[in-house]
């Protein structure tokens, strides 16, 4: 079955962005005199929204509705002044991207990362027009695993289910990929470890970006 169309995750997927994710949130912790965290926590922190991520990283008895907003807004400022500090694509992401265009396959991107920093990475590390369209988390729209921003993905570009390949690094990408009866691409050289992924069951798994050429008309 010919592939159309690739809906890639952003974070741990087509970017090392958890350099930036974790100095940022580290900031704002700092700022209130609260314990910071290790890279290798964060990469268990991420990948439900700004808000989990905030949630997670603060005190359990810090944990209130009021006082995660207000981090999460001083976080949300802060990281978006330094969002490609330290973030970068994965070896061989651009090369793959570029292939898939000369190819003619089009792509997008379905990210649980604010809608304004999922637009700011993408336009600072990939062609204009590479992916269209490229939705982060919006008001009113669940985030993933819930597969409602695959299915705006799909209603936009009108590509059948069965021509889409799902590409993430986590159990929360597979799950997503699995309710909007999608083929899963999981990846492991992103935030997460092999066993989450096989946990889901997904269609295949690669280890680097280019083995995802030979799954486009598997």
């Amino acid at each position: 079955m010919k592939t159309e169309l690739v809906i890639f995750d952003l974070d741990g997927t087509l970017l090392n962005t958890i350099g930036d994710l974790a100095v940022s949130c580290n900031a704002v912790l700092a700022v209130r005199g609260l314990p910071q965290h290790s890279y290798e926590e964060y990469c268990h922190f991420v990948g439900n929204g700004i808000l989990r991520l905030v949630e997670r990283a603060l005190p359990e008895v810090l944990r209130t509705p009021e006082n995660v907003a207000l981090v999460r807004a001083d976080f949300v400022r802060y990281y978006t002044e330094h969002i490609d500090t330290c973030t970068k694509p994965y070896d061989g992401i651009p090369d793959v991207v570029a292939a898939l265009a000369r190819r003619g396959v089009r792509m997008a991107v379905a990210s649980n990362k604010f809608q304004a920093g999922t637009e700011k990475l993408v336009g600072l590390f990939f062609p204009e027009g590479c992916f269209s369209p490229v939705f982060g988390q919006r008001p009113d729209v669940p985030l993933k695993p819930d597969p409602a921003v695959v299915e705006e993905i799909l209603a936009a570009t009108g590509v059948a289910r069965e021509r889409v390949l799902y590409v993430g690094d986590s159990g929360v990408d597979m799950q997503t990929a699995a309710a909007a009866g999608l083929r899963s691409v999981g990846v492991t050289w992103g935030f997460r470890e092999r066993a989450e992924l096989e946990a889901c069951n997904p269609w295949r798994i690669i280890d680097r970006p280019e083995e995802l050429l030979a799954l486009l008309d598997a």
